[in-house]
């Protein structure tokens, strides 16, 4: 895995020069820069090393004014060459650039003292002293502080020879799967289109595989890739990288996109920090300030919302959200800066917790669970995981989803995730897209679904069961294959029973009162006063004063005991007499191939309205089949 270094420091100290002095390679590429002697846009160069691997080298703008690119640059480096001129020692954007290679999470580096051609040696022995006392307390409390001329070449060898050393001991930061490459510059190339550079913070890719650009969602395919200025067939995490990407046009890419491949990232209006106030701002944050946010390559304007606070007061933290006027994408860990005020100055910066915006994520955040996402970067991997899937809330993750809420590498999630599945502790209820739910959420939707069910005997005591779509319907935005999850989880574990269709709360059977047992009597008695020519349902229910829907409770328990057959709309004959027609039917077909309507009533002895229905219902039910305007007994069918 490559190492990327980045200058930092104030203007005109001596950054660009250095560059070139320690690789040969002049870092201000644009006609501006040369004539007005100062860096603007971000510039690269690359170092040799002694394992025939090469040091990318991000060199950064010092003005003011240029701050963004700075922070652009400083965003995917692994150390830091702190530029200090010992003429003019510790400067103001010396400080801010301390400050955000700070909040960016770096912790490496070293100092470069240049220009010391310039110096006598009091100078320079206050120039240190100047340095040291700056950096007391800061990642860089105590590490090397080289004095070095970019004109005459002192000291950069020592230099040249303490990078080496750095890159041999310093270990990669940790990376995800996950392929990243925020765009820090775009152009085109006569011959080849469109071509963007970055850092790759983490994952790797290949030439064909296809590219998506987020947030703008355009994709492409990787036509061909370089690193540092050699055509490669594989780009993994921490090397400077230029992508081609022939699909797309200059003027559709801008600086902050991120390349990455399809379906990995999900951009977001709103994530979730930790957001830390520097102790140097001049004030403390106020609740919905409106602040520049820089992530990445990307600067943007953003609001912030505490949830524990109206004001977060220099040096301290707080769990915020940040939301912004357009979807951006993060993964969990991803470092942030935040510039406010007038002049703008950095005064605060911050860790994603969570970016993702999804409807089922918990509103409302306890105590417990406050302290759970502020300690997530220290968690180990199963509590990182489970904690993610409980915060994700009731509708469960994705893998996907997963792997940019926790920035685990595939193998270590997958670990996490099948001990903590042994345990119970979180499911798999859709293994195509690996999705998961949160023990504590699957047993919510069980004692749902146990309601619902409860609820519908209560308001149909007679009616057998219900339907497996009834207690799917009515559960928000759930899944179907969440709900199905939960049903087979309470079929298994004996809270259901299934029959058929139909599904039931354990134990529970039809049980008739007094009114519903002597109207079943009347209804059976109905139908059964004329076997095989019984009333319509209207005419029972007006004979008994009662309306249809009154009676069908108690048809449908007598429907499901298979004491009643429904041969159509309003009209029931007893299982009895269908059999007996059956029966009848049968024996024609012993003597005949086939039987017409008329042959029928005569066999029947019934008029036209019984015959049709029951023909219809005979064929329907598969005994007999049509043919033409006849009817044959289907094979296998006869008397019993």
């Amino acid at each position: 895995m490559a190492i990327v270094m980045g200058t930092a420091g104030h203007i005109d100290h001596g950054k660009t020069l250095l560059v070139r002095a320690l690789t040969g390679m002049d870092c201000d590429r644009l006609e501006e820069e040369k004539r007005r002697g100062i860096t603007i846009e971000l510039g690269f160069a690359w170092l040799p090393l002694p394992d025939k691997s090469r040091l990318g080298i991000v060199d950064v703008p010092g003005h003011e004014r240029f701050i963004r690119n700075m922070v652009a640059g400083a965003a995917g480096i692994d150390f830091v060459l702190l530029v200090i001129a010992a003429d003019e020692g510790v400067m103001p954007q010396t400080r801010e650039h301390l400050e955000i290679c700070s909040l960016l999470g770096i912790r490496h580096g070293m100092v470069a003292l240049t220009k010391i051609d310039m110096v006598d040696a009091d100078m320079l022995a206050l120039a240190r002293e100047d340095i040291v006392s700056a950096v007391r307390g800061t990642f860089l409390e105590g590490c090397l502080i080289l004095p070095v001329s970019s004109v005459t070449g002192e000291g950069i060898e020592n230099l040249r020879a303490a990078i080496v050393e750095q890159c041999r001991t310093l270990r990669p930061r940790h990376h995800s799967d996950i392929f990243r490459l925020p765009v820090d510059r775009v152009f085109s190339l006569k011959g080849h289109g469109t071509v963007i550079t970055g850092t790759l913070i983490s994952g790797r890719v290949k030439p064909g595989e296809e590219a998506e650009l987020v947030p703008s969602m355009r994709h492409s395919r990787v036509k061909s890739i370089q690193s540092h200025g050699e055509n490669v067939e594989l780009a993994t995490a921490g090397h400077r990288t230029s992508l081609n990407l022939p699909e797309l046009e200059v003027a559709d890419i801008a600086r902050g996109e991120v390349v990455t491949h399809p379906g990995t990232l999900f951009p977001s209006s709103k994530w979730l920090l930790r957001l830390t106030c520097l102790p140097s701002a001049p004030r403390g944050l106020r609740q919905r300030s409106e602040i520049h946010f820089y992530h990445g390559t990307r600067e943007t304007l953003a609001r912030l919302y505490f949830y524990d606070t109206e004001n977060l007061a220099p040096g301290r933290s707080t769990l915020a959200e940040v939301r912004f006027p357009a979807p951006l994408p993060a993964v969990f860990g991803d470092y942030c800066v935040v510039r406010a005020g007038s002049p703008l100055r950095t005064v605060a910066g911050g860790r994603v917790i969570d970016p993702l915006e999804y409807p089922s994520r918990l509103r409302r955040i306890d105590e417990e669970m406050k302290e759970r996402l502020l300690a997530l970067d220290a968690a180990d991997d199963e509590s990182r995981v489970e904690t993610q899937i409980i915060f994700a809330g009731p509708l469960g993750v994705s893998w996907a989803e997963l792997a940019v809420l926790t920035c685990l590498e595939e193998k270590r999630m997958d670990k996490a995730a099948q001990a903590l599945s042994r345990t119970g502790r979180i499911f798999c209820f859709h293994k195509e897209s690996r999705s998961w739910v949160a023990a504590v959420h699957l047993h919510d939707w069980e004692e749902k679904v146990m309601a619902r069910a409860a609820e519908f005997h209560r308001a149909e005591p007679l009616a057998r069961g219900m339907a497996r779509g009834f207690l799917l319907t009515g559960m928000g935005k759930a899944s179907p294959r969440l709900l199905n999850f939960v049903l087979n989880r309470l079929i298994k574990g004996g809270k259901l029973e299934e029959e058929g269709e139909f599904l039931r709360c354990a134990g529970h059977s039809v049980a008739m009162g007094e009114e519903q047992t002597a109207l079943r009597e009347k209804l059976l008695g109905a139908i059964s006063e004329n076997p095989l020519a019984p009333p319509a349902l209207k005419d029972v229910c007006a004979a008994l004063g009662i309306t249809e829907n009154e009676a069908r409770p108690v048809l449908r328990v007598l429907l499901q005991n298979k004491e009643i057959v429904k041969v159509c709309e309003g009209l029931y004959y007893t299982a009895s007499a269908v059999e007996e027609i059956r029966n009848r039917v049968a024996g024609w077909f012993l003597e005949h191939s086939d039987m017409t309507p008329a042959d029928f009533k005569a066999l029947t002895q019934l008029s036209r309205k019984y015959v049709i229905a029951l023909l219809e219902y005979l064929d329907n039910s598969r005994f007999t089949m049509r043919v033409g305007n006849e009817r044959r007994l289907r094979s296998g069918q006869g008397a019993s």
